[in-house]
C-alpha cells in the first residue's frame, strides 16, 4: 500500500521510477513519502554544446528520463541533471583530487550558481524544467580545501561539495531552493509531476 504522505506529492496512478543513481535523489523522494523503483540510466552524456546552463541541465536530464522511459513502457519517469556555474564556468563532478581543489579554490569567497534540470516522461509524454539556485562560499584557506578533498565528499558531487554534508560549513547564505543545491528541487517537481495523473 502506498504510503499516504506521498500522495500529497504525487497522486497519480502510474508507477514511479527515479532514473538515476544518486543515493542524495533516492533519499529526497523517500523524505517525501514516494514509493518509486530506481532504475540507472547509464553514464552521464556530455554536455549539449555550448547551451546555457539551463537548457543543458534540461536536456541531460531528459536524455537520462528517456533512457530509462524506454525501458519502463507506462511508468512516470523522472530523471535529473545537476551543474554548477562559477563566473560562466560550469563544473561539473570532480574527476580527481587535483580537479576537486582546483574547482574548490574557485568557489571559496565568491558566489554561484547551482542549477539543476528536472524531467518527467511517460511514453511519448515529456515535460522539463530548471531550477537555479545562488550559492555563497566562505573564504577558504588551502589547507582547509586540502583537508575536506581528503575527506572523500567531494569527489562524486558536482561543484565538488555537499551542502548536505561536511560540506554545510562552507555556506555562508543561499538563494532560491536548498534543495536544488542538494540535488532535486523538490517543489518544482512537485509542479511538473501534478500534470501527470
Amino acid at each position: 500500500m502506498r504510503d499516504r504522505r506521498g500522495q500529497l506529492f504525487y497522486d497519480g496512478r502510474s508507477p514511479l521510477v527515479l532514473a538515476s543513481a544518486s543515493p542524495r535523489r533516492v533519499a529526497l523522494l523517500t523524505q517525501v513519502g514516494l514509493r518509486f523503483t530506481v532504475v540507472d540510466p547509464g553514464p552521464d552524456r556530455d554536455w549539449p554544446g555550448d547551451a546555457e546552463p539551463r537548457h543543458g541541465v534540461r536536456a541531460l536530464a531528459l536524455d537520462k528520463a528517456r533512457r530509462v522511459a524506454a525501458r519502463k513502457p507506462g511508468a512516470v519517469v523522472i530523471g535529473a541533471d545537476t551543474v554548477v556555474v562559477a563566473r560562466g564556468v560550469r563544473l561539473g563532478k570532480p574527476v580527481s583530487e587535483e580537479e576537486a581543489l582546483a574547482t574548490l579554490k574557485r568557489l571559496q569567497g565568491r558566489t554561484h550558481e547551482v542549477w539543476t534540470g528536472i524531467a518527467v516522461v511517460r511514453d511519448r509524454e515529456q515535460r522539463t524544467a530548471a531550477e537555479c539556485t545562488k550559492v555563497q562560499f566562505a573564504k577558504l584557506g588551502e589547507a582547509e580545501i586540502e583537508a575536506y578533498v581528503r575527506s572523500g565528499e567531494p569527489l562524486d558531487k558536482a561543484g565538488a561539495y555537499g551542502i548536505q554534508g561536511l560540506g554545510a560549513q562552507f555556506v555562508r547564505r543561499i538563494e532560491g531552493d536548498y534543495w536544488n543545491v542538494v540535488g532535486l528541487p523538490l517543489a518544482r517537481l512537485r509542479q511538473v509531476l501534478a500534470e501527470f495523473d
